[in-house]
């Protein structure tokens, strides 16, 4: 669990003092804990000695042991694939490469499944579903590619859905036509991207509804989401991984059929018959043929050998 977190969702009883330095940290979070105690305690209008009392209440050796982990999560957040490389060289494992790889992205899958709370599935189906203008997706250089997959699930269930791709300048003109009727869903994880990160900011400037699909390291667009989905993305590799990221997006979609299949029958009904008419899948298109070809000759046996 990130600092942030702890900070957001710890149960310990804080003085009037202690409760003005956690605003702070809160509100601007890293960077308010990456300067001296001095500067925090005057941020948050109260005497040093209240920093450290705070420290030392959060489990804290002091204010250095609370801006060493700082740092190691911000330096943890902004790995480059090169970082990581250095970081992750290849050990010398019994089982292999590939199966130790296997076994990194089981764990953090499991760690995924206990990432948020399972109220925050039935949110976001809400938020999906419920929302009453356009859904528009968006992702990074690698994350937009599971924001197309979400919006190709989505079509299924409603219209009004509109997935960015690859975001381009050009393509910050479509803020002028959302509003608070809307919702924006992000796809973005370490190393955040800065482009997506500003169109999130200008999208809750507008009243824009946000959900977000982030890792456990978070976003900055966490701190405007209306909903954060968190996912854990380490593997034994350079890279992240997105299988879990992939696994959660479509976790929310299993839930969106448990309550709201019945609803969105018809329409899945229509799209299908759409799909037939135009022979979009194979097994339409082997029913066309057949069609045509009118009912078997006596005698003839069918792929499946009868006849």
């Amino acid at each position: 669990m990130s600092i942030r977190e702890e900070l957001a969702n710890t149960t310990l009883a804080f003085t009037s003092a202690e409760e003005k330095i956690v605003q702070v940290l809160l509100a601007d979070y890293p960077m308010s804990g990456l300067g001296t105690a001095t500067r925090l305690a005057r941020r948050a209008g109260v005497s040093d000695p209240s920093v450290t009392r705070l420290m030392t209440k959060l489990g804290y050796v002091g204010f250095a042991d609370f801006q060493a982990r700082l740092l190691t999560e911000v330096e943890s957040r902004l790995h480059s694939p090169l970082l990581m490389m250095e970081a992750k060289r290849p050990g010398g494992s019994s089982e292999g490469t590939a199966l130790a790889y296997f076994h990194s992205v089981s764990d953090s899958l499991e760690r995924t499944r206990t990432a948020v709370p399972l109220q925050a599935y039935t949110r976001a189906v809400n938020l999906l579903l419920e929302t009453k203008g356009q859904v528009v997706l968006l992702g990074g250089r690698f994350s937009r590619h599971i924001a197309s997959m979400l919006a190709g699930y989505l079509l299924q269930f409603r219209s009004g859905v509109r997935d960015i791709g690859s975001l381009s300048p050009a393509d910050f003109d479509l803020l002028i036509d959302l509003g608070k009727r809307d919702l924006l869903v992000v796809f973005d994880y370490r190393r955040y991207q800065s482009d997506v990160v500003r169109f999130a900011q200008q999208a809750h400037e507008r009243d824009v509804s946000i959900l977000l699909f982030t890792d456990v390291w978070l976003s900055p667009i966490s701190e405007i989401a209306d909903l954060t989905m968190v996912a854990a993305i380490d593997a034994n590799s350079p890279f992240d991984t997105l299988a879990t990221a992939v696994a959660q997006m479509e976790t929310v979609f299993a839930h969106a059929l448990e309550g709201h299949g019945a609803g969105v029958r018809k329409r899945i009904e229509d799209i299908e018959k759409i799909r037939s008419a135009n022979a979009v899948t194979l097994d339409a298109a082997e029913q066309a043929v057949s069609e045509d070809a009118g009912p078997p000759k006596p005698g003839h046996k069918s792929r499946t050998g009868k006849t």
